[in-house]
């Protein structure tokens, strides 16, 4: 039997209950920007969540939160990245259709 499941991406409301959950915080000043980035991009819960488990003792929230920030530039980088593909790869496409009508 095949059961499909259909996952969302991560909101901002997702992101902090994992917060609370893996760091115990309900506010930090990154916040502001995890939210912006977070509506520019998509990401997956357990992205979100691998980004804000400390790897070590000595890594602190803080630490873990501006690992999530990068995390959400890289995502955001990417995507522009593959929109720009997307769009030129159209463009080849409709170049070509025309030459094939000459």
């Amino acid at each position: 039997m095949d059961k499909h499941i259909e996952l969302s991406y991560c909101s901002f409301d997702g992101f902090k209950v994992l917060a609370k959950n893996y760091l115990s915080l309900d506010t930090h000043p990154l916040f502001e920007s995890i939210e912006i980035l977070m509506t520019e991009t998509k990401i997956i819960p357990a992205d979100v969540a691998e980004n804000l488990m400390p790897n070590s003792l000595k890594e602190d929230a803080e630490k873990c939160l501006l690992k999530l920030v990068e995390a959400l530039k890289q995502a955001k980088q990417l995507m522009i990245k593959k929109d720009e593909e997307s769009a030129l790869s159209e463009a080849a496409d409709g170049l070509q259709d025309s030459i094939d009508k000459i």
